[in-house]
């Protein structure tokens, strides 16, 4: 089942752990920028950090290919090699993007610098002012905007209850522009898949063990079932990030990368994969739509496959788009 309707500022240098050094595969990290001062509500009890931001150990792997020998997933010819990276250990919450609102960002007032957010690996992956146009106008006009669904969607004009609900109702533009003032970058598919699938262990879910193993439930992820849904049934919402932490963790330490909100990546849509073998890659030629993984509150297990894919025009605005950010290692 499936409904739809219609990362700080740049320059901000990572912050390794305190021993100065990076923690392959632990909670600590760079700090995002949004997370100075900001209460620690997340992960499963509500009192974590919610901007840690785990080290991912590179690897070559095949893209939207898993082993669990259904048949879905079975095309393990479109290889792919990453570079160690951190991509944050949750969705970009409703109480880092009120941060950004505040500060006047992401709107065609105050858009990104040029080349803003670059991914360090990839040349001209950066921020493009022929964009700013595709920002909304202003601050009031955006925070009408990201209003946009009554039932479902995360804003709201004050703090309250949500602010550790993953930020819904962005657009691509919004996601790339919080992720270069937030210090960080939009993962590239390739990398978003890699941390999902586990690497060449090819996962089906991000928690599989063995990692050909189907199991899924509400203990794993937000979804729906098939029945009903795992949050606010009989109609569903978005959970906490990290609620199902650490048992629908990836490998590296990742909550919800299936369920609670697509999240958008750098690269624009093309099938198949236009460069293979890749290295470090992006697809960066421009087409009708950009990628978005992750799977969804209201869509059913075979939505939350870590090799299963989504496209949408980059300005399109729904309750279930989110976004998380990736940083240098």
């Amino acid at each position: 089942m499936l409904v739809l309707v219609g990362c700080g500022r740049i320059g901000f240098d990572a912050r390794l752990d305190g021993a100065g050094t990076s923690d392959a595969g632990g909670s600590d990290g760079p700090t995002a920028t949004t997370c100075s001062g900001l209460a620690n509500t997340c992960g499963p009890t509500g009192t974590g950090s919610c901007c840690d931001s785990p080290v991912v150990l590179g690897g070559t792997y095949a893209r939207s290919y898993d082993v669990s020998g259904d048949g879905m997933y079975a095309d393990s010819s479109f290889t792919a090699t990453v570079s160690n990276f951190r991509l944050d250990q949750y969705e970009v919450t409703v109480g880092r993007f009120r941060l950004f609102v505040v500060a006047g960002e992401g709107t065609q007032a105050s858009p990104p610098l040029s080349g803003g957010g670059a991914h360090p690996n990839i040349a001209n992956s950066g921020w493009d002012p022929s964009w700013n146009g595709s920002l909304i106008a202003d601050t009031t006009t955006l925070v009408a905007d990201v209003k946009c669904n009554a039932t479902y969607q995360t804003w709201t004009d004050t703090p309250v209850a949500n602010e550790s609900l993953p930020m819904n109702c962005i657009t691509w533009f919004e996601a790339m522009a919080f992720c270069a003032w937030d210090g960080g970058f939009l993962p590239t598919e390739a990398e978003w898949n890699y941390a999902a699938t586990g690497g060449n262990e090819q996962r089906a879910y991000p928690w599989s063990s063995p990692p050909g193993s189907l199991g899924i439930d509400c203990t794993y992820a937000n979804y729906y079932n098939g029945t009903s849904y795992c949050v606010n049934p009989p109609t569903g919402a978005v959970n906490r990030v990290g609620s199902e932490s650490p048992k629908g963790d990836g490998k590296w330490g990742q909550s919800d990368l299936a369920g609670n909100v697509w999240e958008w990546t750098l690269d624009w849509y093309t099938s198949p994969y236009s460069q293979n073998p890749c290295f470090d890659c992006a697809n960066l030629t421009p087409s009708a739509s950009r990628v978005i993984r992750g799977g969804l509150f209201n869509a059913d297990a075979t939505n939350q496959r870590a090799a299963d894919r989504g496209n949408f025009s980059p300005t399109s605005r729904s309750f279930v788009f989110g976004v998380r950010c990736a940083r240098t290692p």
